[in-house]
């Protein structure tokens, strides 16, 4: 009898085992989305014995700990992650592959699928994207002369313009990031974008040292003295503060700025980023975070499926058009067209996204980040001249492919 029940006791616990099947996963921030939330509870009530469990860590902290959990061989099943790491998670053989259908790819807007393959192969699941556009001050121009109406086209307009605001009212022309922060090495992508430059080439050459890259490091020296005072104290998101504070008369910035400013009394416009004289068209940067699907924890397959789901066309549009967050569409859909019938402000937005471009991918993406800023920092602190930083920073980031 005692036998019996021992093997009743075992089978009671295999079955709670079985019924209790775990989904672990890293989710970067404060909170858990409420849209997240609420997806969650309808993926789990139609998969009977699964749970889904996610434990929220701060921004600064959630990427490390992802990291450190599966080198150590305790691996979560999925973790949130900037999409620029996923190279190096792949090659430390620390994550596993999510191939993408044909159909799959052709769903989300061009570029996108960039941003998450390495080696012709798909290595996570965009779940957040972010481009740029211009916002200006409409009352600040209108102080300087300037046609409110009619925002910067070219980086000459853009820098003329700014030089004539700081001249006129005394008050900043444009908000430089150049603070060591990893947004600083965003910011100047976006120049980038907007010139028809790139880091590496289809072959992974590097390609930093480019006229193209030159110019936009030009024009980031060129437009200085028209910044706010000392642009290496600030990033974006507190370029963004001064803006919203009527200090600051241009920004490149995502659309949250448009929600916030919505509850200002701020005049204000949105367009493209203005393009430099080899631009083929409106660009961006283009940036992802992804859903990674860790190596060894036993539910590989489950967790990718949930992923795709919790990405999916109609949980995604509804998670990402909240505003606040500032993220932009990563598909087109017919949602996303109500929404930019309603609010224009996400027009520009989206239009550059065609001639954007991808972070580029690193095995030492932290190395290739530190190069660019210090850079950067070199040219708008007048420490180096463009042509030479440019030089050294190209030299660097050779170690990091």
């Amino acid at each position: 009898m005692a036998l019996a029940l021992l093997g009743s006791t075992a089978l009671t616990a295999v079955t709670a085992q079985a019924a209790d099947k775990e989904i672990s996963w890293i989710y970067c921030g404060d909170t858990i989305d409420p849209v997240h939330t609420k997806y969650i509870k309808q993926w789990e009530e139609k998969n009977a014995g699964w749970k889904v469990t996610p434990e929220v860590v701060g921004w600064a902290q959630c990427q490390d700990k992802a990291t450190t959990l599966a080198a150590a061989g305790t691996p979560v099943a999925m973790a949130y992650v900037g999409s620029r790491t996923l190279k190096e998670f792949a090659q430390n053989d620390l994550i596993v592959p999510v191939p993408m259908t044909d159909d799959e790819k052709k769903s989300y807007y061009p570029h996108i699928v960039d941003t998450v393959t390495f080696e012709d192969t798909q290595w996570g699941v965009p779940i957040a994207f972010s481009t740029k556009a211009l916002y200006w001050n409409k009352d600040l121009f209108k102080q300087a002369g300037l046609d409110p109406e009619k925002p910067p086209k070219t980086w000459a307009e853009e820098i003329e313009m700014a030089k004539t605001i700081k001249e006129k009212t005394g008050i900043p022309g444009f908000g430089l990031s150049a603070k060591t922060f990893d947004n600083t090495m965003h910011q100047f992508m976006h120049w980038v974008y907007t010139n028809n430059g790139a880091v590496t080439d289809a072959e992974g050459k590097v390609t930093l040292d480019s006229p193209q890259i030159l110019a936009a490091l030009k024009a980031y020296k060129d437009i200085v003295p028209y910044s706010e005072e000392g642009p290496t104290a600030y990033e974006q998101n507190e370029v963004r503060a001064i803006f919203l504070d009527g200090k600051v008369a241009m920004i490149q910035a995502g659309s949250g700025a448009a929600s916030r400013l919505k509850e200002t009394k701020i005049a204000w416009g949105i367009a493209t980023l203005p393009l430099g004289p080899d631009a083929k068209g409106p660009g961006t940067l283009l940036i992802t975070d992804s859903l990674a699907i860790f190596k060894g924890s036993g539910v590989e397959e489950k967790a990718t499926e949930f992923a795709k789901f919790i990405t999916s066309p109609d949980v995604q549009s509804e998670y990402e058009l909240q505003g606040g967050a500032g993220l932009t569409p990563l598909r087109p859909s017919a949602k996303v067209d109500e929404f930019v019938a309603k609010d224009p402000y996400w027009k520009p937005l989206i239009e550059g996204i065609n001639y954007g471009g991808p972070e580029p991918l690193f095995t030492d993406y932290k190395g290739f980040q530190n190069s660019i800023i210090e850079m950067i920092q070199s040219v708008v602190t007048g420490k180096a001249e463009p042509e030479a930083a440019l030089k050294k920073a190209a030299g660097e980031i050779e170690a990091f492919k």
